[in-house]
């Protein structure tokens, strides 16, 4: 019992996860993204690798408003989309 009562051991300092934690959208700077988003998952049963693009263009919203850091979007996985989002490739 006298080791629970041992506090002259170091404080646990806690810091965040390096990967998957980042600011919520408080003013909802991406929700037409996050919107579209959803709407994809929820038509094609959730299955992910069919809203790809909606990803890819939910994601680059958030890394342009600083609600997540920068990163290369080959490194998250979008290396073999096309850089045109679904929007500018329906008005050509």
């Amino acid at each position: 019992m006298s080791t629970a009562m041992n506090f002259s051991s170091k404080a646990f300092t806690p810091r965040p996860p390096d990967k998957g934690s980042f600011p919520l959208d408080h003013f909802g700077e991406c929700k037409g993204f996050k919107d579209t988003f959803m709407k994809c998952l929820r038509d094609n049963s959730f299955d992910n690798s069919k809203c790809r693009l909606q990803s890819k263009d939910y994601l680059q919203c958030r890394m342009d408003n600083q609600l997540m850091a920068k990163e290369p979007l080959e490194k998250l996985g979008f290396g073999d989309l096309k850089e045109t989002s679904p929007s500018q490739e329906d008005k050509e």
